[in-house]
């Protein structure tokens, strides 16, 4: 977890902490308009983490097909590659076998 995303979780929990120590203490002390501003923050700020979340997930969401075709694209090229090289391997063998099968070309010297 990055020091900037735990900075956002510290101020959200002082925000939460404030909004309801603030609603109880307004309940407690009588003053329903004070309880009622707080609880109208909580209920804000509840929105407004929800719609961050939403727009995280979206962000998310758009990213991860992108980096879908670039790993298609990358085992795309390893397939290829691993085609090539197996062609070569048969070729190589073709001519091998071709090589075996073939009745020597160059005289042996008789012992005299």
């Amino acid at each position: 977890m990055s020091l900037r995303s735990k900075l956002w979780r510290a101020a959200a929990a002082v925000y939460v902490f404030i909004n309801v120590a603030g609603a109880v203490y307004a309940a407690v002390e009588a003053e329903p308009a004070h309880a009622m501003l707080h609880v109208t923050l909580l209920a804000v700020g509840a929105a407004a983490y929800a719609v961050w979340r939403l727009k995280a997930q979206r962000q998310r969401n758009l990213a991860t097909p992108q980096l879908s075709e670039q790993r298609i694209e990358y085992l795309q090229q390893s397939v290829d590659a691993i085609a090539l090289e197996v062609e070569r391997i048969g070729e190589k063998q073709r001519f091998s076998e071709k090589l075996r099968s073939a009745p020597s070309e160059i005289p042996l010297k008789k012992e005299q």
